[in-house]
């Protein structure tokens, strides 16, 4: 096998070693394959996902690169974020998520994440713009783009609702039974984003694009889905602004989930032209996107070919890949060779590249363009059309370019900008099942990474709430953090909720900065149940307040 990027010994002709000169050879850019693991809905089961992952790796002796979860990710930290889930409450659980933001587990596993329609809908809202929802495991945003060795990796979370699809973010905390759902629902104001990127190497949505079961093996999916069939026979399964965004982006592939069900499609962009004779064309393809079929017989008969040749603009498909829900014998999950775009093999290590999360500079440009448009009532500010919209952009492509390295010290890792902060309380590793009775509804956090985000673009925090006068109040601390702080275990599992037991005298070690919202009592005589006011993360900045129990 070649070994590239080595210097190569010319002797000359006396062959004398003193004379010898190195000499390098100049290659030319090659492409790297990463492996990328694509998940269907996850539902919670991250611990079965990355197991699955490794059982492959094992059986297979490779290594997975990148995770992709497209959708139902479940990002439960406490009990109360499953009050923004919205299900049946029997469904109302907490899973495995809150081992990976408590810090206890770690994503093995570089992971990005999109949301779908059952997810903690107040943490995935503190983080609009995208971050970290654990570390390693990266959000996407409501909508967004980011760079991995390369490849643009771009996706939307949530599904098509016709009755929400033009209108702001209305939604607030505690939600009703509509903001359950409308907060989910995909907005215009991110496909409108979504359309002025440039081609994605890879798209990911939870929802399907509409009638892309048209572009596959649709008798096959009606036999395995009944349920879908008068959906497919009306052609009103899946989303039609995501098939307009797949018809505008063209991405190399897109995944999505949802349906839960495997399904394969190919979509055809540019039809094939071939050249019979000087007057004449034929056209392989019937299905246009933006010229009609007179329109092309005149560009190709203005171009000189000879018989036989084929109009520029070869033919360019998205090959459409759908996953089913992480559950024992279902096709949940695949693993893909994806060919990265090329790179200097002279500067590289003969080593695997490790993948790196940085942020798409177009992407950062088109925010910086719309964030004034970002409209948080029921009306949604109007939005400019597209020549103006792209003129926008590209004037705010040139600031991001100059200003954005700058500040991240010449690079563009989202590391560099945005860190992973805990915000709520997470209940104890050992916690899962369903919502407790006496739980309270979420509080609303100001998240940190949103806010660096909106500071590295220079633009206001919509997204999250102002303390600006308020005391600064750290963090509320960790199982783990709390249960360091004090000498005897047995009462702290007791306090989240091992043994249901009252405590009268004993000082609660949560930090005096934060107080319990839904029981503290100014009188510290009073008894409290301390389990689930810790474990339920019902926890709000109070300072100088001391929750006793």
């Amino acid at each position: 096998m070649r070994r590239v990027g080595l210097p190569v010994l010319r002797p000359p002709a006396d062959h004398s070693v003193e004379s010898q000169r190195v000499t390098f050879i100049s290659l030319p850019l090659v492409s790297l394959l990463m492996k990328i693991a694509v998940e269907g809905c996850c539902h919670g089961e991250l611990d079965a996902i990355y197991s699955h992952i490794a059982q492959l790796e094992r059986k297979n002796g490779y290594k997975v690169d990148l995770l992709l979860i497209c959708g139902d990710f479940q990002a439960m930290r406490n009990f109360s974020d499953l009050y923004t889930m919205s299900c049946p409450s029997k469904y109302r659980e907490i899973k495995d998520f809150h081992r990976y933001y408590s810090g206890v587990k770690k994503a093995p596993i570089p992971t990005i994440v999109i949301g779908g329609n059952h997810e903690a809908s107040n943490y995935l809202w503190e983080l609009y713009h995208g971050g970290w929802l654990a570390p390693n495991i990266y959000f996407l945003g409501h909508a967004g783009s980011v760079i991995v060795n390369g490849l643009r990796i771009s996706g939307a979370s949530g599904i098509y609702k016709e009755n929400h699809y033009q209108i702001g973010y209305d939604e607030q905390l505690p939600y009703d039974s509509q903001a359950l759902r409308s907060i989910y629902h995909v907005r215009e104001y991110c496909v409108r984003k979504l359309s002025l990127l440039p081609q994605p190497d890879i798209f990911i949505s939870h929802d399907w694009p509409n009638t892309i079961e048209q572009h596959g093996d649709v008798q096959a999916l009606m036999k395995k889905k009944r349920y879908l069939q008068s959906d497919i026979e009306a052609r009103n399964l899946g989303s039609p602004p995501f098939m307009d965004l797949l018809k505008t982006l063209k991405p190399q592939r897109w995944f999505a989930a949802h349906m839960h069900a495997r399904f394969e499609a190919e979509v055809m962009h540019n039809p094939v032209v071939k050249i019979a004779n000087s007057n004449e064309i034929t056209i392989e393809d019937d299905l246009f996107d933006e010229e009609s079929p007179k329109e092309i017989s005149t560009t190709a008969t203005k171009l000189k070919h000879e018989v036989g040749t084929t109009v520029p603009n070869a033919p360019s498909t998205t090959k459409f890949l759908a996953l089913d829900k992480c559950l024992p014998r279902r096709q949940f999950l695949e693993v893909l060779d994806i060919s990265c775009p090329a790179f200097d093999t002279a500067k590289q290590s003969l080593r695997r590249p490790k993948p790196n999360i940085s942020f798409d500079p177009h992407w950062l440009a088109i925010t910086r363009a719309f964030h004034p448009m970002l409209s948080l009532g029921r009306k949604q500010a109007p939005l400019p059309d597209e020549a103006e919209a792209r003129a926008s952009v590209e004037r705010e492509l040139q600031w991001v370019n100059e200003h954005v390295p700058k500040k991240l010290g010449g690079k563009w890792a989202v590391e560099k900008c945005q860190k992973f902060v805990k915000t709520a309380m997470s209940v104890s590793p050992r916690e899962t099942g369903r919502m407790k009775s006496r739980t309270r509804g979420p509080s609303t956090y100001t998240n940190p990474q949103t806010v660096a985000l909106c500071d590295l673009l220079e633009m206001p925090n919509k997204i999250n709430p102002s303390f600006e006068g308020k005391p600064d109040v750290p963090p509320p601390p960790s199982y783990h953090e709390i249960k360091s702080s004090i000498p005897h275990d047995n009462r702290l599992d007791s306090a989240f909720g091992r043994t249901r037991r009252h405590y009268s005298t004993a000082l609660c070690p949560v930090p005096s900065a934060w107080a319990c919202s839904s029981c503290f009592i100014p009188d510290p005589t009073s008894l409290c149940l301390l389990g689930p006011c810790i474990s339920n993360s019902m926890l709000s900045p109070r300072p100088n307040l001391t929750l006793f129990s």
